[in-house]
């Protein structure tokens, strides 16, 4: 995966959309192209990976919108990821992240057409543990052209450094899938 450019002295992604080396101005330029809408769904992240999908000037063309499911309950009642999944495995789960994907693709649907992706962020972002699993423990969902799946991350450093490396992970896994093919919205 190709990292997303950062200011040095912040540690945070890039703020120049117009540079061509940004993999988030790649990915909203990307979908915009060919029509495609993308939704998020984010747990650890808070909020971060459509905060940075959205400094991109456009991105109101691509972007359907996120959902910060942060609470366990919250990814069941609106995303409608398995009750008794979430019961048996907790959050932090390859499943619960390819349901947070799916279901956040349909509960934000613009005009009665779910996303073309959707996108998920569920993990530990620490100091503590969560549900058995380390901090740095983190599974990115994406669910595009017919397929769900999840990417798991170990992650290392503390709890600002775990959910930035998250961000860069999924626009990473979002300009990946972009990048291998997939459809033209009709």
């Amino acid at each position: 995966m190709t990292p997303v450019p950062t200011d040095a002295a912040a540690g945070e992604p890039a703020t120049d959309p117009t540079d061509p080396t940004d993999p988030t101005a790649l990915v909203i330029a990307e979908l915009t192209r060919r029509g495609l809408r993308i939704a998020v769904a984010e747990s650890l992240t808070g909020g971060l990976v459509t905060a940075e999908l959205t400094r991109i000037p456009g991105a109101s063309l691509a972007v359907s919108g996120g959902v910060v499911a942060y609470d366990t309950a919250v990814k069941a009642s609106v995303l409608g990821v398995d009750g008794g999944l979430l019961a048996r495995e907790g959050a932090v789960h390859p499943e619960v992240a390819r349901q947070m994907a799916s279901g956040v693709a349909a509960a934000l649907a613009v005009d009665g057409r779910p996303a073309d992706i959707g996108l998920a962020t569920t993990g530990v972002a620490g100091p503590d543990g969560q549900d058995g699993r380390e901090p740095g423990t983190v599974f990115v969902g994406i669910a595009a052209f017919g397929e769900v799946e999840a990417v798991e991350l170990s992650l290392t450093g503390d709890r600002q450094e775990i959910r930035s490396a998250t961000v860069r992970s999924a626009i990473d896994v979002v300009l990946a899938r972009l990048r291998e093919g997939g459809p033209v919205a009709e």
